[in-house]
């Protein structure tokens, strides 16, 4: 942050990307899916206008929801991965701002033309790359570029469901979102695949029960390339045989992937739990996606709530709370109420499924949008004051 900044821009809300964006996003989980639940239940229109109400829902849940989430542990962790500076200040409120643009416009699409909701949606992404790109070209580990090409399918896949919107395809748009799961699950695969084991590895080196696993960058290659090729035979619409195959073999990759990382010896840590079981619903995940398209036993978007409720919200727990406490200066341990807080999504994510496979009625959909809500609440109740505060310093944090 520069001398020359404004004194507002000096506030500790300002001083990381994980402040503002955790703060939004944990306030945005609730209201909006409070927003949609009551739409869905017939209580009220809400500000869907003309979109399909399960259109807007999944939207909003990756580009309003998801995306500050992921904003705010991808500019948080670079400064200290990939060595580039720290987005602040200004710049970091220029991007909040674009954010807070994008939802407002959504939520008053009833009274907006069309293409000024899009370009005021579309702006966070395309911003957020001018920002970054010309950090990571300086890095010393060009491994970080390929986070460009997952900020540009990001924007790819906000734009094609704006287009779609615009030429009343919703059958387009729905491909569209499902194109934007695909690269969050990229992205998770990346960051999660390198995360999760470095600090499973640190745990086991401190309670003495062995060392981290090596990295195999070919098992790396085949994970990352697996679900890019699962992403294009999916959405290209490829014989369900193909599609089914490439999902099984997903499965069995990250199964070998996660197992060589010795989770259940650190599932005494539950920090490292949370992150753990996150991988575990992803596996499960690719499982369920090869179940429906080689048997059709299971409904085709049981996957992608296997995925979005049970393995993002829990990687999306376990991360925040991490980075929450190192980044303000206190120490790595879990809060009772954040231990209930992964309960929560674990259990809304079993509901959840349960509607996907049985659809046994609206209030098991109601149940699981409340438990995932209210985990989010948690956490806002232990690091919503944190997040816009000081951090501690080193010598002073209490356990």
């Amino acid at each position: 942050m520069t001398a020359t900044e404004p004194r507002f821009f000096s506030a500790p809300l300002w001083l990381s990307a994980f402040r503002p964006f955790y703060l939004l996003g944990a306030l945005y989980a609730p209201l909006l899916m409070g927003a949609w639940l009551g739409a869905y239940l017939g209580l009220w229109t809400g500000p869907v206008g003309d979109i399909p109400l399960a259109l807007w829902h999944g939207h909003e849940m990756i580009f309003g929801f998801a995306a500050a989430i992921i904003l705010g542990i991808v500019l948080t962790a670079l400064p200290s991965w990939a060595g580039t500076p720290e987005i602040d200040g200004s710049r970091l409120a220029l991007l909040v701002a674009a954010w807070l643009v994008g939802r407002l416009a959504i939520w008053a699409g009833p009274l907006l033309p069309p293409g000024v909701v899009a370009v005021a949606d579309l702006l966070l992404f395309p911003l957020v790359f001018a920002m970054v790109a010309p950090q990571l070209l300086h890095a010393a580990n060009r491994l970080y570029l390929l986070l460009l090409p997952v900020l540009a399918a990001f924007f790819t896949a906000n734009l094609a469901f704006h287009l779609s919107l615009g030429a009343d395809n919703d059958v387009a748009a729905g491909i569209a979102l499902r194109g934007a799961v695909y690269t969050i699950i990229v992205l998770y695969v990346l960051k999660g695949g390198v995360l999760t084991p470095i600090f499973t590895g640190n745990a086991l080196r401190e309670k003495g029960r062995g060392d981290q696993a090596p990295f195999w960058l070919w098992l790396d290659v085949a994970a990352v390339g697996g679900v890019v090729l699962l992403a294009a035979l999916d959405l290209a619409d490829a014989p369900s045989t193909c599609v089914g195959l490439t999902a099984l073999a997903c499965t069995f990759v990250h199964a070998y992937r996660v197992a060589r990382w010795q989770g259940w010896r650190v599932a005494d840590v539950p920090l490292l739990l949370i992150m753990h079981l996150g991988f575990a619903w992803l596996i499960f995940a690719f499982a369920l996606k090869a179940v429906a398209e080689l048997t059709g036993l299971v409904s085709a978007t049981a996957w992608l709530h296997a995925f979005t409720v049970g393995s993002l919200g829990m990687m999306m727990l376990g991360l925040m709370t991490r980075v929450s406490l190192r980044h303000t200066g206190r120490p790595l341990g879990l809060p009772k109420a954040m231990r209930n807080a992964g309960i929560l999504v674990f259990a809304a994510a079993l509901v959840r499924l349960a509607v996907s496979v049985q659809e046994p009625g609206t209030w098991t959909l109601s149940a699981a949008a409340m438990l995932w809500a209210g985990a989010f609440l948690i956490y806002l109740s232990c690091f919503g004051v944190m997040l816009a505060s000081p951090s501690l310093s080193r010598e002073g944090s209490k356990p």
